[in-house]
């Protein structure tokens, strides 16, 4: 019954997770749209330039206090840690921003000989402030896997943010629509995180309570520096070495590939994660979790990673516009490397919910040693291109390394990977025939588009039928056992 009811509530997550992620993505996209046919990619890329240095002093913001609240078993879980990672975040995270303030923004400005940078930078960076008032919050909504109102808050949020840099962007006012559209969220999300908990900090802090959070949070701090350094090395170094507008194309064909993989994994993973915490002893079952996570993670991307491979190039020009084709390449490339990485998928947020927080840290460690040469020379011998394919290099060892530890912890082979990804990876491949054939003959790439969803979903049905007819039915009846239950 409890397992029932555990999947019944991951179900519900996954859905009000498609549900922000679905105004998300819609609402981000159509404004990044019109902000790509507003501004240019120079402006693109001193935001590029302020987010590299600014994440990797953000990702110390929370010591990853909310991440161990909630991974921590209930019954050993009380009041007095939540009020103590409260107070501990707020002190924590003004000094954060201090230093942002102070120090880094006249580095950034230096380092990339960008005076506007002083500028952007603090202001960029006002989330620093807000995000320990919102932690105890999101972390509570979490662990009672209650994504629904995590939905509600993160897409008035986004809309909010959106509406705001768009009126900046007709106004005028350049790159600072982009700087607000990165920070105004906070406006909003605030007050509706306190309404949804009903939650109050009180003036109390315990020793024992920050070093029982602490303890786990600091690997998991770990792990998130290794995972903002791995994944902005790329910006850093063509901000540096190449230009502004060679960052801003970059940004825009990662938005397009691995920021959308990443938001999209995300959502689930936030739904996992606390299910890995309460099932970590029933290995049989993370296996089965783990494997369909990767599978319907791969289900929804491949078709649209192919899209961007085939047909990248008319939906650039025709959307973007021609001042944005240098994206063109460096997007098929990205897409690619999405695909790879999809094989090994979540396997981070399985090993920490085991919790193996310290495991997870030196596992994203030994990556680095490996991704960040691979992309400097990538960079400094082929400039963007180079990055993008020393992308796909080190997806490919992510792969081998994360199916050593799977294979560790629960039992699950490359074989047993491929096997439950047969569906997926067959219609990829007919979807990407179908698609490719399409535009060689000259067809409109919307067409092209629509040739390459049918084909798509025509072999998942015929693959896949029985199990998407259980899955639909097993949804149905959760629902209505809800809906009999109130």
């Amino acid at each position: 019954m409890k397992s029932q009811k555990l999947k019944g509530k991951a179900v519900s997550g996954i859905f009000w997770n498609f549900v922000q992620l679905g105004v998300n993505k819609f609402f981000g996209f159509a404004i990044k749209l019109v902000l790509a046919k507003l501004l240019f990619p120079e402006q693109f890329g001193l935001i590029g330039m302020a987010t590299v240095f600014t994440s990797f002093i953000q990702v110390f913001n929370d010591l990853g206090i909310g991440s161990a609240l909630v991974q921590r078993k209930e019954e050993k879980l009380r009041e007095v840690h939540f009020h103590t990672a409260f107070w501990t975040g707020i002190i924590w995270s003004i000094c954060i921003y201090l230093i942002i303030a102070f120090i880094v923004a006249p580095l950034a400005a230096i380092f990339y000989k960008e005076p506007l940078l002083r500028s952007i930078i603090p202001v960029l960076s006002i989330g620093v402030l807000s995000s320990p008032v919102n932690l105890v919050h999101r972390a509570q909504l979490t662990k009672r896997l209650d994504f629904k109102k995590l939905a509600f808050i993160s897409n008035a949020s986004t809309i909010f943010s959106g509406v705001l840099a768009l009126g900046l962007a007709f106004m005028g006012a350049g790159v600072w629509a982009l700087v607000f559209n990165s920070v105004a969220s906070f406006l909003v999300a605030m007050p509706l995180f306190f309404r949804a908990t009903r939650w109050t900090p009180k003036l109390i802090w315990e020793k024992q309570a920050f070093q029982d959070v602490f303890g786990f949070g600091v690997y998991s701090t770990g792990t998130n520096f290794i995972n903002v350094l791995v994944s902005n090395i790329d910006y850093l170094l063509i901000g540096k070495l190449l230009s502004a507008a060679a960052l801003g194309t970059y940004t825009l064909a990662f938005v397009l590939t691995d920021t959308f993989r990443n938001q999209l994994t995300t959502l689930l993973n936030k739904v996992m994660y606390p299910i890995y915490g309460q099932k970590q002893d029933d290995l049989v079952s993370l296996r089965s979790y783990y494997l369909k996570v990767v599978k319907y993670n791969s289900i929804v991307i491949y078709p649209i990673m192919v899209f961007l491979i085939v047909l990248g190039e008319p939906f650039i020009m025709s959307i973007y516009g021609a001042k944005w084709a240098d994206a063109i390449l460096p997007l098929k490339i990205l897409a690619l490397s999405v695909m790879i990485h999809l094989l090994a998928n979540s396997h981070l947020t399985l090993i920490r919910g085991l919790g193996h927080a310290k495991l997870g840290m030196k596992v994203q460690f030994l990556k680095s040693i490996l991704y960040v040469p691979t992309i400097a020379l990538g960079i400094y011998q082929f400039g963007v291109i180079g990055a993008a394919w020393a992308y796909v290099v080190n997806k490919i060892l992510e792969v081998i390394i994360a199916q050593f530890y799977l294979k560790r912890f629960i039992n699950v082979s490359f074989a047993d990977l491929f096997s439950s990804m047969r569906a997926p990876l067959a219609a990829t491949a007919v979807a990407f025939l179908v698609s490719l054939l399409l535009n060689d003959l000259g067809i409109h790439y919307i067409i092209c588009g629509l040739g390459l969803v049918v084909s798509y979903g025509s072999i998942l049905w015929l693959s896949m039928k029985s199990e998407i007819i259980t899955q639909f039915e097993q949804i149905k009846n959760i629902r209505r056992k809800k809906v009999s239950a109130l």
